[in-house]
């Protein structure tokens, strides 16, 4: 599968057809990988991406796998496995 190209022109647009927006607040989103996306970090396929367009973030709860964190240009990505 292909993975998210998170170069100086990274939009989710791009890839909304495989993911399912599940929570959306202030400055970040929530999306499932229903397309099975690789994760741009490590190549896997990743379960959850959190796009925080914000210097700061902060988690109330740890996820229970692995996590890869990716930095564009104007945002972060996190990525859960």
């Amino acid at each position: 599968m292909a993975s998210l190209a998170v170069d100086e022109d990274f939009d989710i647009h791009d890839y909304r057809h495989g993911l399912k927006l599940l929570q959306q607040g202030g400055d970040t989103l929530t999306f499932q990988n229903r397309e099975g996306y690789d994760c741009p970090a490590c190549g896997r396929p990743f379960s959850r991406l959190l796009l925080a367009q914000t210097d700061e973030l902060s988690f109330r709860t740890a996820p229970s796998g692995p996590i890869c964190i990716v930095r564009t240009p104007e945002e972060f990505l996190v990525l859960t496995h």
